[in-house]
């Protein structure tokens, strides 16, 4: 069998001008070394063929692969993240994780919550923030917190993020409308702990690797998993692999959001506890990074005994397993179904803490 690898190289963007925080998203060469050697090892073929651009000059000259693993993530708009899969689905050319629709909707942070919201999961109120003037209709209790909507790697995410006025709101909201081009979203502050949650697997076959607390030690930016955090994560972050009650909430909200937006393969969704305890919905990463030393998703992995090896074999296999007998794009889990099981979440969070202030 032959695989095709599609990712956007870092350096090679970096060379053209782009700057480093522009590129954060993007593979360093050791990322395309590791997953190369993982799918040679298990007797595949592999051919690198790099971003968007080189896709399109290849496909018009006649290549052809029996599977596209794809990472690139794209540069411009929501739709960069969908770009490839778009290409490679009008060649009818299978490829590994989610498919346009999904990876639209989830770069788009407001919309996935949207439907997230709709499917009676746990999520903070929030408000999309076109312009500068829309901070005056905010009806949300300070503090609340700001990010770009479409971007990851906590790219516009610092200390700054947390508000507590509507004076702060709007500067902050001018800054990033002005930096990034984009809305901005702004949801209530969850004061809890902060999970990621690792996934691997499509629809009812999805299933939980992991869940991960991020703690942030004394040299970090306070409040949030930043940008600044995540690229001096060694100084300022600690990841802990959990196994409580809190880890079985984040779990099962996970998977109701990764089954309910149709996302495929292998990914994070990242949730955050409020007040009570009570893990919510922030986002899902159906993109997830693939570094076999730094990306949450392999740290996931490694905390959890899997190794990267296992991973990237797990990924393929549920890619074939899609190929052979395929499945509608969206695997809907019926809100009445996700809203009993969260119901149940939330029961057992208020037991637990009502025990603990007696």
């Amino acid at each position: 069998m032959k695989i095709g690898i599609t990712y956007d190289l870092r350096d090679e963007y970096l060379a053209l001008g782009h700057s480093e925080e522009e590129t954060a998203e993007f593979d360093k060469t050791e990322t395309i070394d590791a997953l190369e050697q993982s799918l040679q090892v298990r007797g595949y073929r592999t051919e690198r063929i790099g971003n968007l651009q080189t896709l399109i000059k290849l496909l018009a000259s006649g290549s052809h692969w029996n599977l596209v693993f794809n990472i690139a993530e794209g540069l411009h708009g929501f739709g960069r993240e969908a770009a490839i899969p778009a290409l490679l689905e009008a060649y009818r050319i299978p490829y590994t994780f989610s498919d346009p629709l999904v990876l639209s909707l989830s770069l788009h942070k407001g919309m996935t919550k949207r439907v997230v919201r709709d499917l009676g999961i746990p999520t903070p109120d929030f408000a999309i923030i076109e312009a500068e003037k829309d901070c005056e209709t905010i009806d949300l209790p300070f503090p609340v917190f700001a990010k770009p909507v479409a971007e990851g790697t906590g790219k516009g995410i610092s200390s700054a993020s947390k508000i507590s006025t509507r004076d702060d709101l709007r500067a902050i909201c001018r800054m990033l409308l002005a930096r990034y081009q984009q809305p901005v979203l702004v949801e209530t502050f969850l004061p809890g702990r902060e999970l990621t949650v690792g996934i691997v697997g499509t629809g009812t076959e999805a299933r939980v690797l992991g869940v991960m607390e991020i703690l942030l030690n004394q040299y970090a930016e306070p409040h949030a998993y930043t940008y600044e955090n995540k690229e001096d994560y060694e100084q300022r972050v600690q990841y802990c692999l959990i196994d409580d009650a809190l880890a079985e909430q984040a779990g099962e909200i996970a998977l109701a959001s990764w089954r309910g937006l149709g996302c495929r393969d292998a990914g994070r969704v990242d949730l955050r506890a409020d007040s009570s305890g009570a893990p919510q919905f922030l986002e899902v990463n159906p993109l997830a990074g693939l570094n076999p030393i730094h990306s949450d998703l392999p740290i996931i992995c490694r905390l959890s005994g899997i190794s990267y090896q296992t991973l990237i074999d797990m990924i393929v296999q549920s890619a074939l397993r899609r190929i052979s007998s395929p499945l509608p794009s969206l695997h809907a889990v019926p809100a009445a179904k996700v809203n009993r099981k969260i119901l149940k979440c939330a029961a057992r969070t208020k037991r637990a803490a009502g025990s603990k202030q007696a």
